[in-house]
C-alpha cells in the first residue's frame, strides 16, 4: 500500500511501517495544502492511505466519496505515537477507500506546576 503521512506528524512514524511504501507530505513538497487540496493531490498520485493528526479532517471532507482511506491518530507527538505504531499499522493495513479510522494514542498534555503556597521557614 502507498501510504501518505501529512506534515503535522513525526517522520520517525514512517521507518516503522516497513510493509508499506510510506511517503511524507513535506518530501512531497505539498507542505501548505489544505486539506481537500492535499486529499486529491494523493487521491492523483496513486496513495492508497492518509495518515493525519489533524482531528477536524474527518467533519471537513466528505470521506465516502474519496478513493483514498484516512486514518487519523489521537496525538501527533513522538513520545505517545511511538508506543501505538503496531496499532497505526493494523489500522493502515485494514483501511479500504473512502474509510475513516480513528486510532486512540493518548493525549499530549503539558503539566502545569502547582502553585507554591508561602514558604514557612
Amino acid at each position: 500500500m502507498k501510504v501518505l503521512l501529512d506534515e503535522n506528524l513525526p517522520h520517525k512514524l514512517r521507518v516503522h511501517l516497513v510493509k508499506h511504501e510510506t511517503v511524507t507530505v513535506a518530501y512531497l513538497g505539498w507542505g501548505g495544502l489544505k486539506n481537500g487540496e492535499l486529499l486529491k493531490a494523493a487521491e492523483d498520485a496513486g496513495f492508497d492511505v492518509f495518515v493525519t493528526g489533524d482531528r477536524a479532517l474527518a467533519h471537513q471532507q466528505n470521506l465516502g466519496a474519496r478513493k483514498i482511506a484516512v486514518v487519523s491518530l489521537s496525538a501527533n507527538n513522538w513520545p505517545i505515537i511511538k508506543n501505538h505504531v503496531a496499532r497505526i499499522a493494523s489500522a493502515i493495513d485494514g483501511a479500504r477507500s473512502g474509510s475513516f479510522v480513528r486510532v486512540e494514542c493518548g493525549v499530549f498534555s503539558r503539566r502545569v506546576p502547582r502553585p507554591r503556597g508561602p514558604s514557612s521557614g
